[in-house]
């Protein structure tokens, strides 16, 4: 396709492999603090796309990204994907005060991932919207022709039509906060 690919990354012993056909590598949230793991990816050459736990604090996430680059590679991206609260209503609670936070405390990229943020794609405009406006360098939100015949996460995921006029609106909020995307 030409795309680039960014591949989850659980299993130390699956890295050379993955080197070979995946662009990035992704920590998913639940191996955030996978130091083994952090500690391989960070000889990687490879970007690394490091999620926060839904149990961690913002300085976790951070002083993860430091184990990793600590090792050599420098190329990490922060992804804040929803915290565990106390609210039923929605999957995760997207912490937004993570974004600012993340941009004053690092050199590093913020990317907002609404989808699982939120869980439920109604409102996921809304808070990628939000999340642009806060600071974050890039949204990452799940899209299908069919969500619900989606085999995961479908409920979830935006439609294209859904996407592609939330892209024109992002573009619009960062003009209107001065940012270029």
């Amino acid at each position: 396709t030409g795309l680039p690919i960014t591949t989850e990354i659980m299993d130390t012993r699956d890295l050379a492999m993955m080197e070979k056909y995946t662009d990035c590598l992704q920590i998913g949230s639940r191996n955030m603090q996978n130091f083994a793991l952090l500690k391989e990816v960070g000889r990687s050459k490879l970007p690394v796309l490091l999620k926060r736990g839904f149990s961690a604090t913002i300085n976790d996430l951070i002083m993860s990204a430091e184990y990793i680059m600590s090792e050599g590679n420098p190329n990490v991206l922060l992804c804040e994907r929803g915290v565990r609260t106390f609210e039923t209503m929605t999957r995760n609670t997207l912490d937004l005060n993570a974004v600012p936070i993340l941009k004053a405390k690092t050199r590093l990229p913020v990317i907002v991932d609404p989808t699982h943020g939120i869980g439920l794609r109604e409102y996921i405009p809304q808070m990628a919207l939000a999340a642009i406006a806060a600071g974050a360098d890039a949204v990452m939100i799940e899209v299908h022709h069919e969500p619900e015949r989606a085999r995961s996460d479908g409920e979830q995921a935006l439609r294209p039509e859904v996407f592609h006029d939330l892209v024109r609106r992002i573009r619009a909020v960062a003009e209107a906060v001065g940012r270029e995307l």
